[in-house]
Parts: C-alpha cells; sequence; structure tokens
C-alpha cells in the first residue's frame, strides 16, 4: 500500500513521529506493526502502529541505523510503501478492567492505541512509562490527555519515579500489557502476579511469516514473531 508522509518530526533525541496518511482498513488491533520500504535499501523495517484512524496512522521511529536515519529524512509529500496491518496485536477483551500498561523506551508508541482501545471497551487502565532521561520522554502530554493515571520512571531520576518500570509499578491491576525491550519484558514478567500480554522485538525480515528469522522457542514451540506475535501471552513465555 502507499501511503504520503504528512509529518516526519523530531520528538526526542533520534526519536520521530511520522504521520502517513493512506488506507488503514486493514488494522485491526492495537499492538500490529507495518513494515515501510525505504529507497535505497533491500529489508523492510518494522514499525509498530502507535496510533491509526481511517485516514491515515501515526508512526513513532527511533533512528538507529541507516535505513532509520534514511527515514528520518524524507520530507513531508514524500510516498511510501508499506506491507500494514501485519502480526496479532495485542485482544483488549482478554484482559480484566484494571489493566496496567506498561512500556519503555520506543516500547511506548504501541502502547497509546491500546490505551485508547481500553478506553472505549470501558476499562480502566493505568499507565507506567520508563525512559533513561527526561530528555529522552516523549508522548506524556498525549497519555495525561487520556485522562489515565500515569507514573513516569526515569533511570536517572531526572523525572518521576529514580529507576526502573518495575520500580513504579502500582497496585490494585489485574492484568497487564507490556511493550519494550527484552531485559525490560522480563522483569516485568517476573514481577507482575496477573495475566499478561507481552510484545516482543526481534529482528525480521519478510515480517509476514515466509523467511522464520524471527522465530523463538515458546512454551508450545517454535513461534514466528512477526506471524504467531509480536504479542505472546505470559503463559506462552519461557522466562
Amino acid at each position: 500500500m502507499q501511503y504520503q508522509i504528512i509529518e516526519n518530526a523530531r520528538l526526542a533525541p533520534k526519536v520521530y513521529l511520522l504521520d502517513l496518511a493512506g488506507d488503514t482498513s486493514i488494522v485491526k488491533r492495537p499492538g500490529q506493526f507495518c513494515q515501510l520500504q525505504i529507497s535505497g535499501f533491500y529489508l523492510r523495517r518494522p514499525i509498530s502502529i502507535c496510533d491509526w484512524d481511517e485516514n491515515g496512522m501515526t508512526l513513532i521511529y527511533k533512528a538507529v541505523g541507516e535505513g532509520t536515519e534514511a527515514l528520518s529524512r524524507l520530507e513531508t509529500g514524500t510516498m511510501l510503501d508499506a506491507l500494514n496491518g501485519l502480526g496479532n496485536g495485542y485482544d483488549v477483551d482478554a484482559c480484566g478492567d484494571r489493566p496496567l500498561v506498561i512500556g519503555g523506551g520506543v516500547g511506548v508508541p504501541p502502547l497509546y492505541g491500546l490505551t485508547k482501545a481500553l478506553l472505549r471497551a470501558g476499562k480502566a487502565p493505568k499507565v507506567v512509562l520508563g525512559f533513561n532521561t527526561f530528555e529522552e520522554c516523549f508522548l506524556l502530554d498525549e497519555f495525561e490527555d487520556l485522562e489515565v493515571p500515569v507514573t513516569v520512571a526515569t533511570v536517572d531520576g531526572s523525572f518521576g519515579v529514580k529507576g526502573f518500570v518495575t520500580d513504579a509499578l502500582p497496585e490494585n491491576y489485574d492484568s497487564f500489557f507490556a511493550c519494550g525491550p527484552e531485559p525490560m519484558l522480563k522483569a516485568v514478567y517476573q514481577k507482575c502476579n496477573a495475566p499478561g500480554q507481552l510484545s516482543l522485538e526481534q529482528r525480521m525480515a519478510c515480517g509476514f511469516g515466509a523467511c522464520m528469522g524471527c522465530t523463538i522457542q515458546t512454551n508450545h514451540g517454535p513461534r514466528r514473531v512477526c506471524k504467531d506475535g509480536p504479542v505472546f501471552r505470559k503463559e506462552e513465555l519461557p522466562w
């Protein structure tokens, strides 16, 4: 599918917001992702969907390599080819009424769309976001505008709770959703004594399960993160 860049703006050091106009009818759940084709690069880049409506979608990505660095330089009006609506996202119906939403770094963006979906479903989510420093924080105002309780943790203590997301978890939740780097996910997995859904990061080539390059071992055998995930239930993971 073809999408037009409406905005490609810096949010934080090396973190960019990309607004794209185009057909999003194939996107069904928060936590799904798209594979962007960037001119000059053979492999597409997988980027989670932060939010979407009938007119387009918002992606937030970190420029960590040559491909995403090139993406950050693309101007308004540029057309991008994307495989969209990939992966299995979060199941909003399979959680309690008081879910905890936990995100770290560039794992935060898909949780914004998730939180909106939880509110539409009549849930009462609490949000915990983790960053290294205050300078690296983003989407805080947007989460606050949703009028949900938001706790922020920074590793250096420059904003909110000093430490990691696991140092800032509230009480009184009946389920959880998480997205972030694997060490954070494993720590959350160990600390949260409730049913959970965790979105995993893995290097991907095709994005739809053909190449098997993102296969991981689960309690139910090998699974492809791009096709069977990226969201897995807590009981599926052998952590």
